[in-house]
């Protein structure tokens, strides 16, 4: 839908020493049909600066951001999101190509449901065009703390076009209205990496909006079908930002089962599977992550 005064839309994405991935999202914006946007690049303290590699290429309403830190994809995004103009924020991976109406099909449902706080695209993989990422999330499990995406890695037979309410935003790409960042803040600092969104979509349904799946609107993720390598830093993450998300989210029944889930069941299997292996890197972060979990007592939400 063209519309007679479109709202200024602010895209924000992170780069890390990632600047060709960046100049080819990058360049698949120039094919935006909705002209009124301005795309902020926040470096993340990359080891070489990409300003004059990005700005030589003249993409249209660019700008680079330059951290002195690496602020993680929380940090990174919110320090964006602080120096944004736009009505709606666009949040996207830089890993990722774009369609020429993307814009305006995810603005679409916000101008007919007020209530409508976040709008995600259906995600596609690159790679396999036709193969499916998210067609939105299925509930989170408040046991286990885990879910899974809607569609993931089917193929695209038209089985999920019907656009409609979703449990949660997927962080590669996820439009936010600008009265729900000022009613809910953004994305919670001290997760640093795994789980932030899905701490932001409570919140931001606590807060009595709806997370929107549009099925029409596409973007292609160059991310690897496979589960991917694993490494300690994403063990330690991923096992402290679940702890987090639980204590933070769930009411108390919930946390209890949790907890007795998390001790009987993954803690010893994590540990006998690390062990065994004999990774000991990977059990020592796993260990951190764990107790960390269990002791944090900061949560900041910016």
């Amino acid at each position: 839908m063209q519309l007679e005064n479109p709202p200024l839309i602010s895209i924000i994405t992170l780069n890390w020493n990632t600047a060709e991935a960046t100049c080819q999202f990058l360049e698949s914006t120039r094919k935006f049909s909705h002209k009124n946007y301005e795309v902020l690049v926040c470096d993340m303290d990359s080891e070489i600066d990409p300003t004059g590699i990005i700005e030589h290429k003249n993409f249209p309403n660019t700008r680079v951001l330059r951290s002195r830190k690496n602020l993680g994809f929380a940090g990174g995004n919110n320090w964006g999101m602080k120096q944004a103009k736009g009505d709606y924020v666009f949040i996207v991976n830089n890993d990722t190509e774009v369609t020429p109406d993307l814009l305006n099909l995810l603005l679409d449902p916000f101008l007919k449901n007020p209530d409508i706080g976040v709008v995600c695209p259906k995600i596609k993989y690159f790679i396999s065009p036709n193969v499916i990422q998210y067609a939105g999330f299925k509930p989170m499990n408040f046991f286990t703390a885990r879910t899974t995406a809607v569609g993931s890695k089917q193929v695209d037979n038209g089985q999920f076009d019907k656009p409609g309410y979703t449990a949660g935003a997927h962080g590669c790409a996820m439009m936010v209205k600008r009265e729900v960042i000022d009613k809910t803040g953004m994305f919670p600092e001290s997760f640093f990496l795994y789980y932030e969104e899905w701490d932001w979509s409570c919140r931001i349904k606590n807060a009595g909006y709806k997370i929107y799946y549009q099925s029409n609107a596409v973007i292609y993720h160059k991310e690897s079908m496979s589960v991917g390598k694993e490494n300690p830093l994403k063990v330690y993450y991923l096992t402290r930002n679940r702890i987090l998300f639980i204590r933070r989210n769930s009411n108390w029944l919930q946390c209890i089962a949790f907890i007795v889930f998390f001790l009987f069941f993954s803690f010893p299997k994590s540990v006998i599977m690390y062990a065994s292996k004999r990774q000991f890197n990977f059990l020592n972060s796993f260990l951190r992550g764990a107790w960390n979990g269990i002791v944090t007592t900061s949560y900041s939400i910016v």
